[in-house]
């Protein structure tokens, strides 16, 4: 290979690119993202940043002296890839031909209909996005932060501590019953009330109410919400559409097997915009987290200069979050697991281990402010064996009762 391109230039990206370096490759390397700003770390926006503790150099991603030899080709973003996969077009007309290709375009945030005229609306992913935020958050006002993900916990943690009247609006009731299942989810949700912020659960928005600029949020019950600034936090959507003509196959992301590789020939994917074969879960799965972007590229490079994409399955997914002063771990799939216990600390104090398990195997476990304990957990996880996909008892609801040891 002569050329590779790597499209996306965030933590994937950019974690690829110094995987090339590393691994050996010394030809053109050009690194391609629609963003003007250069890579930078994303979750500090809804926390630090956000509040105005950190500035930007504080969360750049290249160290001063690190030097890729790369051709940065920022603020234009991809249009097109060729079939062959050699061929990226740009916006702005150009052409950047490769003997391989690293997809990292990410996820956009998701909205809702309708929103995009009022002012006072925003949505939080970008460098960008976090600033028009953070200029509208003044102590006093009121926020609605619609969708109790990780996103809209984090902001409401960080809104309330800069003195606003924070309210978080979930159309499920239960928060977070995706990824932590139903139990831990109720527990984790309860650091809103913990701090005098109101949870709304079981209830979706019928509109934001305003001309111009957002006044409040109607429920569907009819309850209207005073608001100043609306958040929506409502997940967000693989960056594959301008993927769509090419041979590549496309679902819920670009579908790679458990190396990174594409059905193209030297194209990998990585970073949220990929689905990799899980052989946990029996199926194809995208990990929106950092350690995801951060670790996977390397075995993706692997497998793009060597063409070989065998080896062991990759780590389980793990992310965190801080909120109100709480740190929040949690590694595995909650989606395999039939039970999940308390095996140290307790919930009703926001300091505790728990595990999830099928039959008597641990797949997944989440603490609070219990990172020691966490982490010999979450290596556990890591080298246990991959055992066959769940076809039957496996709820991400996880409806069995909780217990707790002592």
């Amino acid at each position: 290979m002569r050329t590779v391109a790597v499209v996306g230039a965030s933590l994937a990206g950019l974690s690829s690119a110094r995987a090339l370096r590393s691994q050996g490759f010394d030809g053109r390397l050009v690194v391609i993202g629609d963003e003007a700003h250069r890579p930078y770390d994303r979750p500090p926006l809804s926390k630090e940043f956000l509040a105005g503790k950190v500035s930007l150099p504080d969360i750049a991603l290249e160290a001063d002296d690190e030097e890729l030899e790369a051709e940065w080709l920022l603020g234009v973003r991809a249009e097109r890839l060729d079939q062959q996969g050699q061929q990226v077009v740009l916006g702005d007309g150009r052409r950047i031909r490769a003997d391989g290709v690293v997809l990292a375009t990410g996820a956009s945030a998701r909205s809702l209909p309708g929103l995009s005229a009022l002012s006072g609306v925003h949505v939080l992913r970008t460098l960008d996005d976090a600033l028009a935020l953070r200029a509208e958050l003044e102590s006093g006002r009121r926020l609605v932060v619609i969708g109790a993900g990780f996103i809209g916990a984090e902001v409401a943690s960080t809104a309330h501590q800069l003195g606003l009247d924070v309210t978080v609006v979930e159309a499920m009731p239960t928060p977070l019953a995706g990824p932590l299942g139903t139990e831990m989810g109720a527990v984790v949700g309860g650091l809103h009330a913990d701090h005098g912020v109101r949870l709304l659960c079981g209830t979706g928005v019928r509109r934001v109410v305003g001309a111009e600029r957002a006044q409040g949020v109607e429920l569907l019950d009819g309850t209207l919400l005073q608001a100043d600034v609306v958040l929506v936090g409502v997940g967000a959507q693989p960056n594959v559409d301008w993927l769509r003509g090419s041979a590549l196959e496309l679902a819920d992301g670009v579908q790679c097997d458990s190396g990174g590789r594409t059905a193209v020939p030297h194209v990998v994917a990585v970073g949220d915009c990929a689905a990799w074969y899980d052989g946990r879960l029996g199926g194809h799965h995208r990990v929106e987290h950092w350690t995801g972007a951060l670790d996977r590229p390397k075995r993706a490079v692997a497998t793009l200069l060597s063409g070989d994409s065998s080896g062991p399955e990759p780590a389980p997914a793990y992310f965190w979050s801080d909120q109100y002063d709480v740190r929040i771990q949690f590694a595995g799939n909650a989606q395999l697991a039939d039970s999940v216990r308390i095996e140290d600390g307790d919930p009703d104090e926001r300091s505790f281990l728990a595990v999830y398990r099928r039959d008597d195997d641990a797949v997944a476990v989440l603490a609070m402010n219990q990172p020691r304990l966490f982490t010999r957990w979450r290596r556990s996880l890591a080298a246990a064996p991959v055992t066959a996909p769940v076809t039957t008892s496996a709820t991400a609801s996880l409806t069995a009762p909780v217990t707790a040891t002592r």
